[in-house]
C-alpha cells in the first residue's frame, strides 16, 4: 500500500489548489538543438527553470507543506539539499507561514545559500550529502521539525506530477520525454502522470555518471546507496534511492542512460549559444543525453526535454560551461 501512486484526479486537484503560487512554465520548440542534431528529430523543452525558486522543487515542497496540520506547521520544517530543494523548502515555508531550518552541503553555490536566506530560512552547513542527512535527522528529532524530503513520498510525486500534467496539456503530441534523475522524485512523479495520460509515450531518465544510484538500484532490483557522489551536477547528487520513488520509476520509466560531466558542460555551452539560456549542469543533462547516447535511438521522434531548473550565478556558469 505504501507504493500506491497518486491518481490523476488528485494531481489535477493539487494543481488547482496551488493556483498562481506555481508558474505554468512554458513549453517551447528548441530549433537550435534540432539544428545540431540534423536528423529529423523534433525537440521541445519544458522550461521549468522559470519556476518560482528557479526549479521544479517548489512544486513538491508546496505539496508537502500543504499536507501538514497546524501543530506541525507551528514547529516548522527542515530539509537537506545542495541548494535547490533548500530554496524551495524555504519558499514553501514562507508561503505556509512557518519556519525552515535547512541543511546545505558545503559545495553549494553561494547564490543558492543567499536565496535560502532571502526566503527567511536558518541554514546549517554539512560536509557532504551523507552527513547532511544525519544532521537533518537530528534537527527533526530534537526540534520536532518536519523533514521535507527532497525526493521521496506521495506528496513529492503529486507535486512533480503537476509538471507531467502540464506537459501533456501544453504539447499535442510527443513520443518521448527525457528527464534528469537525482533521487527519482522528479521523474517518478512526472512519469506517473505522463503515463496515465499518454501510456504509449516513452520516459527516459538521465543520471550523471558520478551519481548513478538509480542505475545501481535498477540493476540490484531494489533501492541501493552509492559509496560517493562525484559530479559537477550537485542537484543530481542523491547518495541513495528510496522505496517509494524507486517503485514509481520501475513502474513508469522505460529506460535510463548516463552522461558525464564533460557532456553536461558542453551542453551548458550549447544551450547558451543556441537558446540563449545559462543553466546549471543538472538542467543540461537532458540535452547532453539527446546530443549523446540518445541521439540515434530517438532519431526522427518528437522529443520533450525537461529543463528541470537553474540556480547558478554567472561566475559559476562560466567556470563550468564549455563555450565553443
Amino acid at each position: 500500500m505504501a507504493h500506491i501512486a497518486p491518481e490523476l484526479d488528485a494531481i489535477r486537484r493539487l494543481r488547482a489548489d496551488l493556483g498562481d503560487t506555481i508558474v505554468r512554465t512554458p513549453v517551447v520548440r528548441c530549433a537550435g538543438l534540432e539544428e545540431i542534431l540534423e536528423n529529423g528529430t523534433t525537440v521541445y523543452g519544458k522550461l521549468e527553470f522559470l519556476q518560482r525558486t528557479g526549479t521544479f522543487k517548489a512544486r513538491a515542497a508546496l505539496a508537502t507543506l500543504q499536507g501538514l496540520d497546524g501543530a506541525q506547521r507551528a514547529r516548522g520544517v527542515t530539509a537537506v539539499s545542495a541548494g535547490n530543494h533548500a530554496i524551495a523548502t524555504a519558499f514553501a515555508a514562507r508561503e505556509a507561514g512557518t519556519s525552515a531550518k535547512v541543511v546545505m552541503i558545503a559545495t553549494a553555490n553561494p547564490c543558492r545559500i543567499e536565496a535560502c536566506r532571502a526566503f527567511g530560512a536558518e541554514i546549517v552547513m554539512a560536509d557532504d550529502a551523507h552527513s547532511a542527512f544525519e544532521i537533518a535527522k537530528r534537527v527533526e528529532t530534537e526540534e520536532g521539525r518536519f523533514l521535507v524530503h527532497p525526493f521521496e513520498g506521495p506528496a513529492v510525486a503529486a507535486g512533480t506530477g503537476t509538471l507531467g500534467l502540464e506537459i501533456c496539456e501544453q504539447c499535442a503530441g510527443f513520443d518521448t520525454v527525457v528527464v534528469a534523475v537525482g533521487g527519482g522524485g522528479l521523474i517518478g512523479g512526472l512519469a506517473n502522470a505522463v503515463k496515465a495520460l499518454r501510456p504509449d509515450c516513452s520516459v527516459i531518465g538521465v543520471e550523471a555518471t558520478g551519481a548513478d544510484s538509480m542505475h545501481k538500484s535498477f540493476e540490484a532490483g531494489e533501492p541501493v546507496a552509492i559509496d560517493k557522489v562525484d559530479t559537477i551536477a550537485d542537484s543530481l547528487g542523491a547518495p541513495f534511492a528510496m522505496p517509494y520513488s524507486y517503485a514509481l520509476c520501475r513502474a513508469n520509466v522505460d529506460r535510463l542512460t548516463k552522461v558525464d560531466d564533460v557532456a553536461m558542460r558542453k551542453s551548458m555551452g550549447a544551450l547558451f549559444k543556441r537558446m540563449k539560456i545559462a543553466v546549471e549542469p543538472a538542467c543540461a543533462a537532458t540535452t547532453a543525453a539527446l546530443l549523446g547516447p540518445l541521439r540515434d535511438s530517438l532519431r526522427g521522434q518528437c522529443v520533450m526535454l525537461v529543463f528541470c531548473g537553474s540556480n547558478i550565478d554567472w561566475r559559476g556558469f562560466i567556470g563550468q560551461a564549455i563555450l565553443d
